[in-house]
């Protein structure tokens, strides 16, 4: 069962597990990082670099959120080519063979075994972290709320896609509609509504399983991956995101179950 080796990191990290903010931030796709038992999967080095392998910025964006909201913020630490903590544990992109076009040949054929063996050892125990923090939470009387950041990239399949960034949403749109009013009032600021992707489909797992299954407040960002490639570009996006997420998230009407 061994996959992680020594000098490794755990499967995810949490980053101020006690802090006071009463929301959760995630970060699904926070890492390049591949197991050195694993090897790099067949995949080219400089794919490790391309958006196939990790959300690029999404995990600066989402620290550099943590510290301004002194939130919570649990990530992953490997790459979404060894498993992607974003699908459900049936989904046949869970170890993607295949990702917008780069071939994985570490995936090809994978055994059952071994897709168990990473379900167990990397995307059990971020999940089940995730569920041991809201528990804590609701047994402690209150409500949580679930921002889930995630980063996309310009270009895909040919097109170009123009939102700065994009706020998907299912049912529940306590934070998303305000969240998209306010960051529209900018015109300089493109802003997709349940787009580059749609959070209407249920194809991604962690909103859907954390916060819906439990009624939690809840939404999730995409930040255009040109936008942050530097430091001061971060900070400058995900202060954007921010400013329009904080009087939302400072309204204690917000912390209530849906439904």
């Amino acid at each position: 069962m061994s996959l992680i080796g020594p000098g490794e990191p755990p499967a995810f990290e949490i980053i101020s597990p006690d802090a006071p903010a009463p929301f959760l931030l995630l970060c699904d796709h926070a890492s390049r990082r591949v197991p050195a038992a694993i090897g790099d999967l067949g995949v080219p080095r400089e794919a490790f670099d391309l958006h196939v392998a990790w959300d690029i910025g999404a995990a600066d964006a989402a620290r550099h959120l943590s510290r301004r909201f002194d939130a919570t913020l649990i990530h992953t630490s490997y790459s979404r080519l060894v498993i992607d903590c974003n699908r459900r544990p049936e989904s046949h992109n869970l170890c993607p063979p295949v990702s917008d076009g780069v071939e994985v040949p570490g995936n090809r054929d994978l055994p059952d075994t071994e897709r168990q063996r990473r379900l167990d050892l990397l995307h059990r125990p971020y999940h089940d972290a995730v569920e041991a923090w809201i528990a804590r939470r609701r047994t402690a009387g209150h409500v949580p709320a679930i921002v889930s950041v995630h980063s996309c990239t310009p270009v895909m399949a040919g097109f170009q896609r123009p939102w700065h960034l994009g706020i998907l949403w299912n049912e529940d749109d306590r934070i998303a509609r305000p969240l998209i009013q306010r960051l529209s009032a900018d015109a300089a600021i493109r802003v997709g509504d349940n787009q580059p992707y749609t959070g209407k489909t249920q194809s991604g797992y962690s909103i859907p399983f954390h916060a819906e299954r439990n009624r939690l407040p809840h939404v999730m960002v995409e930040i255009r991956q040109d936008l942050v490639g530097t430091k001061a570009e971060v900070e400058r996006w995900a202060d954007i995101f921010g400013d329009a997420l904080a009087p939302i998230l400072a309204d204690p009407a917000l912390y209530r179950l849906f439904g």
